[in-house]
């Protein structure tokens, strides 16, 4: 079974506003600007699939089949402002499509409070949620809000991960994966590898899944910096066999010697 029989993309809204360093060479800007709607990248607006996870076809059944991993809302940010109108109806579909698991990013966890629904509880089964850090005043800052959110499933996204990190104070059992990469696109910020590896060491000494999903275009390792074209840059990440699963027996890091 291939990855596009497991997982399926919703965006009910597009656009969103940049509100940390990590925003800086947003790539849903960097898309918009290639088809030449840069301008609208900021406008956020709701989509033509906003109803997809309830869309059906001729025989009744849905268009997204069950079980299926959704990732939700990545040219947008599910709790950015402008969609506040918007959000009751997305966690509605979400609640009718219990057999899906959908999953979306978050800078504005600080807004999480005021989002929910009103049967939210302790959460979702069937919702992920991911806190995204870039630097560690963004980790001091949104972590700890994180941490103590109601939430059944969650996760800490390191990206684009700008200098190294410290997140210690918040892995325990309640995290399901620790997921990093650095920044991609023309002006890319270089993402030392040696910062990768001590957050792959934080995640081990706390038994927390840790996955390096892409390198970025700037990687610095052993003293240089590779230019990493777009289509290499998970391949790569996948090659360099430091993902780290509960229980797994660690092996040698491979000196893995990335390609441009």
């Amino acid at each position: 079974m291939g990855e596009k029989d497991i997982f399926e993309n919703w965006n009910p809204w597009h656009g969103c506003t940049k509100i940390s360093p990590g925003c800086a060479h947003c790539y849903v800007y960097r898309q918009d600007a290639m088809y030449g709607t840069e301008q609208e990248s900021s406008e956020v607006r709701k989509t033509a699939n906003f109803n997809l996870p309830v869309k059906r076809k001729r025989d009744k059944s849905y268009k997204i089949s069950s079980g299926k991993v959704v990732f939700t809302c990545f040219t947008s940010d599910f709790l950015v402002e402008d969609a506040d109108e918007w959000r009751p109806e997305a966690w509605a579909m979400m609640r009718e499509r219990r057999d899906l698991m959908f999953y979306f990013f978050t800078k504005r966890i600080e807004r999480f409070a005021e989002c929910i629904p009103d049967d939210w509880a302790d959460g979702y089964d069937n919702v992920i949620i991911g806190c995204t850090v870039e630097n560690q005043a963004m980790a001091d800052r949104r972590l700890p809000v994180f941490m103590n959110a109601p939430l059944k499933h969650r996760a800490i996204i390191v990206a684009p991960m700008l200098e190294r990190v410290n997140i210690l104070p918040w892995l325990d059992e309640r995290v399901e994966e620790v997921s990093v990469s650095g920044e991609s696109g023309e002006n890319a910020r270089v993402c030392d590898y040696d910062w990768i590896l001590d957050l792959r060491r934080q995640c081990i000494e706390k038994d927390i899944p840790f996955r390096f999903h892409q390198t970025g275009a700037k990687l610095l390792k052993d003293g240089k910096i590779y230019h990493i074209r777009r289509a290499l840059q998970i391949s790569q990440a996948m090659k360099a066999g430091i993902d780290y699963r509960i229980g797994a027996d660690l092996k040698p890091e491979k000196n893995c010697r990335p390609h441009s």
